[in-house]
């Protein structure tokens, strides 16, 4: 059986899963160009392309009641595919999130803690914030607690929360991990109220105010700054912190209760806040005896997928657990067109050690929104202006930090690493032992932490292990390839455009793992 699943939602994307496989999974934004792309129509063209219309069931990230644009893909699916939309008798945006980070996690039973900027509605006209799932296979997704949002009740949801301070720094809602970035540079000042009518109470904030649309710290409207220098970034700094603080504690709070209530020890994250990476190593610090796993595809994209995952259960009444790879990649058609000269890994490495930037394009991109060397930009983390160089390049503020990359068998030796075996996904933060900031200061954040990527197999670890042999360095500085604001590089053409617009001097060019060959501006062979 083969099951089309849509999300039309901001971040929106396409999925196509089959027999426990993915067949396909595509962001629009990475077909258009244009970020968080709402409408994935060329996402779904490409899936009638590639397999001739041969759907089974088509299904929706949410309720066609959640949202307006239903009515525009029941008509193009109508018509397209001869589909209408199919839906288990339980259904909504949380519980596709749920299914997604579940079915990934190998557990064969798990609490899902989904905790979300909103999701669907309920009859009240108010929006779901944080859905916790007792979760079995094949199908059970038995809802324990679900806060809601909106007019005329009391209570906030988290990542809401947690705009307040996004929302003071001039950013939307969907840019919060600005926000995580800047309060490291925070101090622990404290607020008389937390915000305007908002209090922390356990596992939920109240709203006395009923201040549905917006968290703004009491006050301070007239405070709200985009350019945040370093001679205004203190006080958003500190508000910053402030909400990362009371968030996580309120989330820990949550999990923790239904741990206890439960026995359930499996635990997994998703949703927006599932992004945080402080307050992920929060919750595994805190609570030990638990196994979590964090989705890495938190955001709106991936519901796409755990509501098609979630359908085909539904109907095949499959029993089994399949090996899903949780870092499953993008849609991508491999162009033969191949661009640049002949490098070895050795000579990587030798750009890399004369502190050039170097953009990594291997294969299918990844499909979430931080790259693990399939789209990657490099750079020698030893380099005490690194970050600031490398935020040049990709238009990015002054603050934000960098992951570093590192070879498994010395993750150990360079963090406290809260007792996990491995961290491939960019999913956590970890204190940094004290050779890390004198050695490796381009990725050492502010509050002595690191976002940390371990590897060990692949084209990645092999340049890595090249690196080290030359250098003595077991890491390297790895981010995104794309610049701030604009989506992940998708094509071989798209990467070539990034090199010859870029006046950064430190852009080495973008090596084609494939095809073994670096593209420079000076080298334009084809």
């Amino acid at each position: 059986m083969r099951v089309l699943g849509i999300s039309p939602s901001h971040d929106s994307s396409v999925a196509v899963y089959s027999n426990g496989q993915i067949e396909f999974f595509g962001k629009e934004e990475r077909f258009t160009g244009y970020k968080r792309d709402a409408y994935p129509f060329m996402a779904l063209e490409k899936v009638y392309d590639l397999f001739k219309g041969k759907i089974d069931h088509a299904t929706y990230s949410w309720r066609p009641d959640d949202c307006h644009r239903f009515e525009i893909f029941h008509a193009y699916l109508h018509k397209r595919f001869k589909l209408t939309m199919a839906y288990p008798p339980q259904s909504g945006h949380h519980l596709n999130h749920a299914a997604l980070a579940f079915y990934n996690s190998g557990f064969k039973e798990a609490l899902t803690f989904v905790i979300d900027h909103n999701g669907s509605w309920n009859k009240n006209n108010e929006r779901e914030s944080e859905t916790v799932f007792e979760c079995s296979y094949p199908n059970t997704f038995k809802p324990l607690y679900k806060n809601y949002w909106g007019h005329g009740i009391p209570t906030f949801g988290i990542v809401r929360v947690y705009e307040a301070a996004t929302t003071l720094i001039g950013q939307g809602a969907l840019e919060n991990g600005k926000t995580m970035g800047l309060a490291s540079y925070g101090t622990n000042k404290k607020y008389d109220k937390l915000f305007k009518g908002h209090m922390a109470l356990h596992d939920k904030f109240e709203d006395t105010n009923n201040e549905w649309d917006s968290a703004i710290f009491k006050g301070q409207k007239d405070k709200i700054e985009k350019d945040i220098t370093l001679l205004n970034y203190q006080f958003y700094a500190d508000a910053a912190k402030h909400v990362q603080i009371e968030t996580q504690k309120v989330a820990f709070s949550l999990i923790k209760k239904y741990v206890k209530k439960t026995g359930i020890k499996n635990i997994c994250l998703v949703g927006g806040y599932a992004l945080n990476v402080v307050a992920n190593s929060f919750f595994i610090k805190n609570l030990p005896d638990c196994k979590f796993y964090i989705e890495p595809v938190s955001d709106d994209t991936g519901t796409s997928l755990g509501a098609a995952m979630l359908v085909y259960r539904y109907f095949t009444k499959d029993k089994n657990i399949y090996d899903v790879p949780n870092n499953f990649y993008h849609y991508y058609k491999n162009s033969k067109k191949q661009y640049g000269v002949k490098k070895s890994t050795k000579d990587l490495c030798d750009i890399l050690n004369n502190q050039k930037i170097v953009a990594i394009f291997e294969g299918a991109p990844e499909s979430g929104q931080r790259a693990l060397g399939h789209r990657s930009l490099l750079f020698d983390p030893r380099n005490v202006e690194g970050k600031r160089i490398v935020n040049s390049l990709k238009n990015r503020e002054w603050y934000r930090p960098f992951a570093g990359v590192i070879l498994k068998e010395k993750f150990k030796e360079y963090f406290e690493t809260l007792g996990v075996e491995e961290s491939p996904h960019m999913v956590l933060n970890f204190k940094c032992k004290p050779i890390m900031k004198k050695n490796f200061p381009a990725i050492v954040h502010v509050d002595n932490t690191c976002r940390v990527q371990t590897i060990d197999k692949g084209f990645l670890y092999d340049l890595l292990k090249e690196f080290y042999k030359k250098t003595g360095c077991p890491f390297l500085l790895n981010t995104s390839f794309n610049l701030a604001g604009k989506p992940l590089i998708q094509t071989k053409k798209e990467a070539v455009e990034f090199v010859k617009t870029s006046n950064n001097p430190s852009l080495e060019g973008v090596f084609f793992v494939e095809d073994k060959k670096l593209f420079k501006k000076k080298t334009e062979g084809v």
